[in-house]
């Protein structure tokens, strides 16, 4: 016990020393820059796959917090209407980059948790962020997809197998281990490759575990409160969608920061 309690105590101090705010709200401005070019990216292929603008704003509204589907609906109504081959391809290459800007603030933050120089050449540092970039994009699409559309699937797969209540309820548990496991090992490339120091893999594996949960948790709670409580539309007015969203962002960085810090003890004391 007072082995984890002086744990708690150098968690904070640590958390204080690297002002891991800041450096999620850092990390937030960049995810925030890089959604447009994502969105351009998803709805400049929509065009070929026959799908009606309405239906594309409906799925928006939908998916994304309240209030932003809104400010980008006019974008999309165009997107989806006209397909322009060429902004496809600017669209993945200007949302690679501004993405990757996202997860080259986080390889400045995890150096400066570890206390350690970048010495990596910049192409190098680029690279290894486009690859991070890719890897956590898919990991997140997993993360989504799963826990949202998992009814979906479990009901699908219930009538065409016609499986038991406790086949069933095993699936539920499954689709959420699979979305955290997935994420999980995301998490793990980012704090071994995201610093420049080598680390064993075993000395952050306790942190992206927990990154993983506490992104999870955070998602879920952050969305029911929004849906429940939340008033940013009488504050902000047209703006709540995209303040929300920063506001999100902010959490999944605090989230990473928190694992690194987690990874960053974990290492010194062993």
């Amino acid at each position: 016990m007072s082995k984890l309690i002086n744990f708690g105590k150098d968690f904070m101090t640590k958390f204080q020393e690297d002002n891991v705010p800041l450096l999620a709200a850092a990390q937030a401005y960049y995810y925030l820059l890089s959604i447009v070019p994502l969105l351009i990216v998803g709805f400049a292929i929509i065009p070929y796959l026959n799908i009606e603008p309405v239906q594309a704003v409906n799925f928006m509204a939908d998916a994304l917090p309240e209030g932003l589907a809104a400010v980008l609906e006019e974008n999309i109504i165009s997107l989806v209407e006209t397909p322009r081959g060429g902004l496809l391809t600017i669209g993945i290459i200007g949302a690679l980059w501004s993405a990757s800007a996202g997860i080259n603030a986080f390889i400045k933050s995890a150096n400066e948790a570890y206390d350690v120089e970048e010495t990596r050449n910049f192409v190098v540092v680029r690279l290894i962020a486009l690859g991070l970039t890719i890897s956590m994009i898919l990991a997140i699409v997993i993360a989504i997809l799963l826990p949202v559309f998992g009814n979906v699937i479990l009901e699908f797969i219930t009538n065409f197998l016609g499986l038991t209540v406790g086949m069933t309820l095993l699936l539920q548990v499954l689709r959420w281990t699979i979305s955290i496991v997935a994420l999980t090992g995301i998490l793990l490339l980012l704090y071994r490759f995201a610093p420049n120091k080598k680390l064993p893999f075993k000395h952050i594996i306790p942190g992206a575990v927990i990154a993983s949960i506490l992104w999870q948790l955070i998602s879920l709670g952050f969305s029911f409160y929004i849906s429940n409580f939340g008033s940013y539309d009488e504050t902000y007015g047209s703006l709540a969608g995209i303040i929300i969203l920063m506001i999100w962002f902010f959490l999944t960085g605090m989230a990473l920061m928190i694992g690194a810090v987690i990874n960053v003890l974990y290492h010194r004391r062993n």
